[in-house]
């Protein structure tokens, strides 16, 4: 830098120049260009992996995200069905009560008995329509699984495990059996 005497009003004030910007600038930036020399190849090979790694996270994250989905949307379908099959045990009882009172009417023309009788065949449809069914009795072979004995007899006549009196009626929801049927079983 050159200093150079000046004056400003009178008094003598020193300035100082601008140095050869020129020389400099052209010195510095060959040094920069050849301390940057830029391996592009390998830039682009870091974000490469850098999008690979990326996309293997979001994948991952949409699966995780699918997967929760799935599993709520089982859970929801697992609850109504515990719901249902709750609601439709406690109804069994009012099922039972309307099935004995129908076989022990003597008059069957009576208004009393159609009206009970179309109020039981409403209820049958409504739990018809729910997927409740009732499971098979009188005639089908003994299944653990769905009918509970309560009863034996002996009788060479009829088949072995065979179902000859079904003393309670069993139902079914959907798949699950809600009641098994108690039945009299012969051996």
């Amino acid at each position: 830098m050159k200093h150079k005497p000046d004056t400003v009003d009178g008094e003598e004030v020193e300035v100082i120049s601008e140095p050869d910007l020129e020389e400099e600038t052209n010195e510095d930036s060959e040094t920069i260009l050849e301390e940057t020399e830029v391996d592009w190849e390998s830039v682009a090979n870091e974000k490469d992996k850098q999008n690979a790694d990326l996309i293997n996270r979001l994948q991952r994250n949409m699966a995780e995200f699918d997967n929760f989905r799935k599993r709520t949307i089982r859970e929801k379908a697992s609850i109504y069905d515990d719901g249902v099959k709750d609601t439709i045990e406690k109804l069994l009882p009012v099922v039972d009560n309307f099935e004995r009172a129908l076989s022990t009417a003597d008059d069957r023309e009576n208004s009393l008995y159609k009206g009970v009788d179309m109020m039981f065949r409403q209820l049958c449809d409504i739990l018809k329509e729910m997927d409740v069914e009732p499971l098979p009795g009188v005639g089908e072979t003994f299944d653990p699984n769905v009918h509970h004995a309560v009863a034996h007899v002996q009788d060479e006549a009829l088949g072995e495990n065979l179902i000859t009196e079904e003393l309670l009626k069993g139902y079914k929801y959907k798949d699950k059996v809600l009641r098994p049927s108690m039945v009299k079983v012969v051996n």
